[in-house]
């Protein structure tokens, strides 16, 4: 598998590409290719152009959950030419509308709109994506010290209720090594993503993580992650996007952080 850094809140040193609050990767497995997330703005085409990725190429989106630094490069995605519809796979309730504080911050189409606008796949159940990556679901929050916590609001079943991110996944690429875990902000707690990629595969081996781990302060849960990193031999991480420099720091005093950034490439 080749995975490129097309979007992030950084650059890759020596890379010259434009960043920004979000996620994309370009993914290729064999023949297959795809996108997961597609950012905040039209700023993945701009990357993806530049690093001369072949977009037309591409099979299938898939959406990690439905915020729009997630998500909102779906408009200019649309506004492309496609030979065929493309394949859009999310959770059900990533296009529900999301807001914090009366601020909007869900998928720029609903579910009936995007219906409309490609081969849409919604599914809570794990769902083979290419022959050794699959999309997760709903991820199952096991751990006890990654304990759920609304992000403001969701409109469903006719009212605002609190959003607890169900919709928030993952992809497991699935290597003869072991497993390879790719997020994008894990609301649904990353070690909760990882339990479950090793459910899901039936392997334990977990080779790498490249994502958003959507901690920002080094506390006592930050501590507990970094002990199950350990306790799981894993070795290669890459967190990024909504993951703090403080954070970063604390894994790297026990795990050796790798950089990320726009224009990384990663051959797993």
């Amino acid at each position: 598998m080749r995975l490129k850094v097309v979007v992030d809140n950084n650059t890759y040193i020596d890379e010259y590409y434009w960043g920004e609050p979000g996620v994309s990767y370009y993914i290729e497995d064999g023949s297959d290719s795809l996108l997961f997330d597609v950012g905040y703005t039209n700023l993945f085409l701009i990357n993806a152009e530049a690093m001369n990725i072949k977009l037309k190429k591409i099979a299938s989106v898939i959406l990690s959950h439905g915020h729009d630094d997630h998500t909102r490069g779906l408009i200019s995605l649309f506004e492309r030419d496609w030979d065929k519809p493309l394949q859009v796979i999310a959770h059900p309730d990533v296009f529900n509308y999301k807001e914090v504080e009366r601020l909007k911050i869900s998928a720029p189409y609903s579910r009936a709109e995007m219906e409309t606008r490609c081969d849409l796949k919604l599914t809570r159940e794990p769902m083979k994506v290419t022959k050794n990556i699959i999309f997760l679901g709903e991820i199952p929050r096991t751990q006890i010290f990654e304990k759920p916590e609304p992000i403001g609001q969701q409109w469903v079943r006719d009212k605002m209720e609190d959003d607890y991110l169900l919709d928030d996944s993952a992809l497991v690429y699935q290597s003869d090594k072991g497993i390879y875990i790719i997020t994008g902000c894990s609301h649904s707690g990353i070690c909760n993503i990882i339990e479950y990629a090793k459910v899901v595969t039936g392997d334990q081996r977990i080779c790498g993580v490249i994502g958003g781990f959507h901690l920002f302060d080094v506390t006592a849960r930050v501590e507990q992650t970094i002990a199950y990193f350990v306790n799981n031999g894993i070795r290669e991480i890459y967190p990024c996007h909504c993951t703090s420099f403080a954070v970063k720091a604390a894994f790297h005093q026990v795990i050796p952080v790798h950089e990320v950034g726009v224009g990384l490439t990663l051959d797993w």
